[in-house]
């Protein structure tokens, strides 16, 4: 071979990597919208598998008081991540030495969490205990509010009462009425916990033209297909009068767009690409039930998903050796799930109303690898990434602040066009505290991990 890279060969190395470049923690994001199917020469088609299993505890709060900032380790959060998995498909073909078009597959966005057990985030039957909770008063029984109800209504309707005297009156029967409706809530929804579920599909089509002397640039884009569903149910005292709130997302299909640039050398193995994602505007159907304020409303919602710049680099470091880095960004900052119902009801106490789910840092990951041709049909890959996460404290339905990872990858070419790879990755997730749409911090979570298990199948002709 001399001092040649040969491109052929040095790709089977590169696509072990891609088994493994998943799980992106910040936010909502899942298979980091890999583009690199496309980037592929001649004709070439994909279909891979990943499967996520991670390991997420903490503690719930023992203080629901409503001092945003208080914590007292409480009781044990079993695990909360549900396994998840998706798959991903991709196919391209060259039309001649300047136009390309491919098509591709994935599930970009997605959450899966399931709080079980003993904790605030699952409701309890026990109405005395939740009233004595979320008044703060350790003697109340539900007995005793209701005629410290009646009573203060005595001094409300006396107008001989003083005006301060009976604000301070209707306060305390407001609260009262509050534990009540919340216990109410409770009752209903006994032993249910806390659940979120997100699944989405995408479809990109890509055309791209080759340009320059010998071709080596390109530019590509293409129409973005995008559906989106939720199921949310917010479940125990860490939601406070929220507690029994559920809300079904029906699928709604939008469009966005896709654009990009690349660049190879093929005498050094390199390729670059840089892309750019556009956000995608849904406007889904939606059910929600408020049960502490005894309504249930059919309407529509408003989810913009954001939009994202990828950045895909590798060059040869000698003929049967890789190297590759990956980067990509998410304005999740400026990402919000907002249900009109839920944030109507909160306008009752914010006036600006209060989105289900939010973000306030946006997120960067980084990843980078190395590729190793070890015979003619087997490659080995490595890599290490990292992710800043979306902020912390973070959503109680996501309570993760970003990972660092390790991977490994293998292809085999079972023949000289099919391919087999698989691969794993190890993650370690950043510590972070959970917090309700209100920002008061309701858990504690520390010292989790996972890992991702990714296996694909690849046919390509040149």
């Amino acid at each position: 071979m001399g001092l040649a890279f040969r491109l052929k060969t040095l790709t089977v190395a590169v696509a072990a990597l891609s088994i493994a470049n998943f799980a992106n923690a910040a936010g909502l994001d899942r298979s980091g919208q890999d583009i690199t199917a496309f980037l592929q020469d001649g004709l070439y088609a994909e279909a891979s598998y990943t499967y996520l299993d991670a390991d997420v505890t903490g503690y719930d709060n023992a203080d629901i008081s409503n001092d945003n900032n208080a914590y007292q380790k409480g009781n044990k959060i079993n695990d909360i991540a549900e396994s998840y998995d998706f798959f991903r498909y991709g196919i391209k073909a060259d039309i001649n030495d300047t136009f390309s078009v491919g098509i591709l597959y994935d599930e970009p966005y997605g959450a899966a969490a399931d709080y079980v057990g003993d904790s605030n985030f699952v409701a309890r039957g026990d109405r005395d205990a939740v009233i004595r909770d979320v008044t703060g008063n350790p003697a109340i029984t539900e007995g005793i509010a209701d005629a410290e109800i009646g009573r203060l209504t005595d001094i409300v309707i006396d107008q001989s009462t003083p005006q301060a005297e009976r604000e301070a009156a209707i306060s305390s029967i407001t609260g009262l009425r509050t534990a009540k409706a919340i216990a109410d809530a409770e009752e209903a929804t006994t032993g249910e916990g806390t659940n979120v579920e997100v699944r989405s599909e995408n479809i990109t089509a890509i055309l791209g033209a080759k340009f320059g002397p010998n071709k080596n640039f390109q530019v590509y884009g293409g129409p973005v297909a995008q559906q989106i569903r939720a199921d949310v149910k917010l479940r125990g005292l860490a939601y406070s009068a929220a507690t029994g709130y559920t809300a079904n997302i029906s699928n709604d299909q939008a469009y966005g767009w896709l654009a990009g640039l690349s660049y190879s050398k093929p005498e050094i193995a390199l390729k670059a690409a840089l892309t750019y994602r556009s956000e995608i505007d849904h406007s889904s159907p939606i059910y929600e039930q408020y049960p502490a304020v005894g309504l249930a409303k059919g309407d529509s919602i408003d989810i913009t998903t954001p939009e994202s710049v990828n950045f895909d680099f590798q060059t040869g470091i000698n003929p049967t050796t890789l190297a590759t880095a990956r980067v990509r960004w998410v304005p999740w900052g400026d990402f919000a799930i907002v249900p009109p119902l839920y944030t109507d009801v909160s306008k009752t106490r914010y006036p600006e109303g209060l989105p289900l789910v939010s973000y306030d840092d946006d997120q960067w990951m980084v990843e980078l690898g190395l590729a190793k041709r070890l015979a003619p049909a087997l490659a080995i890959s490595g890599n290490i990434g990292w992710d800043s996460g979306a902020g912390n404290p973070v959503t109680s339905l996501g309570p993760i602040e970003g990972y660092y990872s390790a991977g490994l990858g293998a292809k085999y070419n079972v023949t000289e066009n099919w391919a087999v790879s698989a691969g794993g990755k190890y993650l370690w997730f950043g510590d972070a505290k959970g917090k309700t749409p209100t920002q008061n911090i309701v858990s504690d979570f520390e010292s989790n991990d996972g890992y991702v298990l990714g296996v694909k199948v690849s046919y390509q002709a040149q």
